[in-house]
């Protein structure tokens, strides 16, 4: 089992592809997502299904039902961990990520559980934590 914290914006991009859904549902995958970055997740998928509909890609009966779907899907493989679980870990995980200190809740979680962290975002790069790209993500679990 491969344990990985899920940066926000992965988690996004991926939770509306098929390729996504199926590495959020492979069974050798624990992922979890910090709380804060959870919120952040929670709220983007919000706001692209919203544009799909302005843009005319989705009804807006398509969009509560397609957003359930996404979120029951997340519900059911991603952990979220808590800020107590981390928090102590703030200073250190800021220190590691500083072209994008508001990420610093992603990497105290991998700290915490000695995870790795399943992103595209280059910043992660040198945080101290093995990170993973979906390409190679898919390519491992193959």
């Amino acid at each position: 089992m491969m344990r990985l914290v899920v940066d926000a914006n992965e988690l996004v991009a991926e939770a509306f592809r098929v390729r996504g859904q199926e590495l959020i549902a492979h069974v050798a995958l624990e992922l979890l997502i910090a709380e804060r970055a959870w919120g952040e997740a929670q709220h983007e998928i919000e706001q692209r299904l919203r544009a799909m509909v302005r843009h005319g890609r989705l009804t807006e009966a398509t969009l509560t039902n397609f957003l359930a779907k996404t979120l029951a899907l997340i519900d059911a493989h991603v952990a979220v961990v808590p800020p107590e679980a981390y928090a102590h870990w703030e200073g250190r995980a800021r220190s590691r990520i500083p072209r994008d200190p508001d990420d610093w809740p992603t990497v105290a979680v991998a700290l915490e559980l000695d995870a790795g962290i399943w992103t595209n975002d280059g910043d992660f790069l040198g945080c101290g934590c093995p990170t993973w790209i979906t390409q190679t993500l898919r390519s491992e679990l193959g």
